[in-house]
């Protein structure tokens, strides 16, 4: 997995910004949905109407288009989700990915070379919604790059093993209704094994997991580097 990072760390030297080229990355805002935000404290987060305006002040009071992050965050966001807090299984509320929040409609562009390996449309209020998984190779090691809370129109004319090149458009943000509940946003995941996985792979994983996870799914900011000078 070290090698793994290694290879991103010098794919580019340079800011990656995932979503539509012509929004620059001086627009991208941090953003803290973590249950240790207390500016949250007397917000309904679950509530993707009260999630957009939250987000919506953040990036008025930073000028900015685009509010990310997220990785390794502990989360409020699924408490009223089943599948996050069944009694029967520990707590799922560490997210594993960055999430980009921005308008729906907005393009999502790939970031590195890549085929299709999968795609699907998780529907179960809380999930993905339209997912696409892309299979990439770097120094000679294979790992995935999960897309998920898209447009349902995304995964029209898609195929396994379809061709992307960095810079391409892979399709476009969801609304509300399709990306199954949350505020129009991109869940951007990198996953070294898929573990058979196809089109779905979990974004958010209980405590007693994490060892696992974060050495499954590192840090997609280590590819991306916003926020790097």
């Amino acid at each position: 997995m070290n090698t793994l990072l290694q290879a991103f760390e010098t794919y580019t030297i340079k800011t990656i910004c995932i979503l539509d080229a012509t929004i620059s990355s001086d627009v991208y805002v941090p953003l803290d949905l973590s249950k240790s935000n207390e500016d949250l404290i007397d917000i309904d987060i679950t509530d993707h109407a009260v999630c957009q305006d939250y987000i919506d002040d953040v990036l008025q009071s930073k000028q900015g288009v685009v509010a990310y992050g997220g990785y390794l965050e502990q989360r409020n966001l699924y408490n009223d989700k089943e599948g996050f807090t069944s009694t029967s299984k520990p707590v799922r509320n560490i997210h594993l990915g960055i999430d980009f929040w921005c308008d729906a409609g907005t393009k999502v562009i790939v970031p590195l070379n890549g085929k299709v390996h999968s795609f699907k449309n998780n529907n179960t209020i809380g999930d993905y919604g339209p997912t696409i998984i892309l299979e990439h190779v770097l120094n000679d090691i294979t790992f995935y790059t999960l897309y998920g809370h898209l447009a349902i129109d995304s995964l029209s004319s898609l195929y396994v093993g379809k061709i992307f090149k960095a810079g391409d458009v892979l399709g476009t943000l969801g609304t509300p209704d399709i990306n199954v509940n949350y505020a129009p946003h991109l869940h951007f995941q990198i996953i070294h094994d898929l573990e058979g996985n196809e089109g779905d792979y979990p974004g958010v994983c209980a405590e007693g997991q994490l060892s696992f996870y974060k050495e499954n799914c590192p840090d997609p900011n280590v590819l991306l580097k916003l926020g790097v000078v």
